[in-house]
């Protein structure tokens, strides 16, 4: 089963430009106030971690990613690597621009991979249905709750 969200949202970073592109080339640190974030790491070239996410009727699951890392002249950019040997994932990509008064754009798009049951009879077609639609929503709601996460990586004003 293969799931997608995506969210695009602006901040603005209190101390300007040159600190709004350090933010957007650090994701360790700009992601470090996402709550639903497990285990974030970082290099030069990459980033990865789990994204936490409560799927009705499957509980708590650990989605882990790996995505490259590139920076460009306006900010950061964020290339899925695939996972191999895993149940479920999320392939995460994405970009960050810092503008001139400190202003920051992100557009991020999750995928989420999850190896389900094969669905046997109209009872087990049903219940993939209802995982289905449970866990879309939840991708959802992480995908909406990132401006939040990145704001509060912020420093104060």
């Amino acid at each position: 089963m293969i799931l997608r969200a995506e969210q695009t949202f602006g901040l603005r970073h209190p101390h300007g430009q040159a600190a709004a592109l350090a933010f957007v080339r650090d994701p360790a640190a700009a992601l470090a106030g996402v709550r639903f974030l497990r285990g974030l790491d970082a290099s030069e070239t990459e980033v990865w971690g789990e994204l936490l996410v409560t799927v009705p009727l499957l509980g708590e699951v650990d989605l882990p990613f790996r995505s490259e890392l590139r920076r460009t002249p306006q900010g950061a950019e964020l290339l899925p690597r695939p996972l191999t040997g895993e149940r479920a994932w999320v392939a995460v990509s994405g970009q960050a621009a810092a503008g001139g008064a400190g202003e920051m754009t992100f557009q991020f798009q999750f995928e989420a991979h999850l190896a389900t049951p094969e669905a046997e009879g109209w009872g087990g077609a049903a219940f993939e249905k209802m995982v289905q639609a449970a866990a879309g929503r939840t991708l959802e709601r992480v995908a909406k709750a990132l401006p939040e996460g990145l704001a509060a990586g912020l420093p104060p004003a």
